[in-house]
């Protein structure tokens, strides 16, 4: 097998590498010149498998646990940091699958403090947190436990934000019914919801 050529990126300092005219594996600029691939135009089929599993594949796990280190992610953003960042597909889920066993990635506990967090800093619909947590890549088996074990109440939890934001207005004025509609809409809860949370309003008033 020769190394027939290379395409070196600036924009995420990955170099990849052709083999017998064929793309083979992207590799890190600094992982490219200590492995002297430079000077190689031959290569063997040894040779390749351990750039593939471990040169390439530790590169990719140092690289995910730096993302790690600036914020906690799922598994699938990281996936999506990893190969945004040059590594190819199979070499993040191999990296993925390790940091998961080390413990770095747990899309369950993941989960659960996001929406910990969010249900004390916002207040949004059960529709509208799954929705979030949907598009940060969760499973949806996992969503469905992690909501099991939280009690989130629609319909009280949008009658608190209301009455929050609305509580000193005029709750027989249309425009202000109205506004108090499109906030809980605006946060993903029903007509329903809505139009049962301006009855309790309207009767705590009385």
């Amino acid at each position: 097998m020769i190394i027939t050529s290379v395409e070196e990126s600036r924009a995420n300092k990955m170099v990849r590498i052709f083999i017998d005219n064929h793309y083979a594996f992207a590799i890190p600029q600094e992982d490219y010149i200590r492995n002297h691939l430079y000077e190689e135009g031959e290569i063997t089929a040894g040779r390749l498998e351990h750039i593939r599993k471990d040169v390439l594949v530790r590169a990719a796990r140092e690289k995910g646990v730096y993302y790690l280190t600036i914020r906690d992610r799922s598994e699938g953003q990281l996936l999506k940091k990893l190969t945004e960042a040059g590594f190819d597909e199979d070499i993040a889920r191999i990296a993925a699958n390790e940091l998961k066993g080390l413990g770095y990635l747990n899309d369950s506990r993941y989960a659960m403090r996001y929406l910990a967090g969010r249900i004390k800093t916002k207040a949004l619909s059960q529709k509208a947190l799954r929705y979030e947590l949907a598009q940060k890549y969760i499973p949806a088996d996992i969503i469905e436990t992690v909501f099991s074990e939280f009690e989130v109440d629609d319909e009280e939890v949008a009658f608190r934000a209301a009455r929050k934001k609305f509580g000193k207005y005029d709750l027989d004025d249309e425009k202000v019914q109205r506004k108090v509609l499109n906030f809980l809409l605006h946060r993903g809860f029903s007509f329903d919801i809505g139009y049962k949370v301006l009855k309790l309003m309207k009767e705590e008033r009385k």
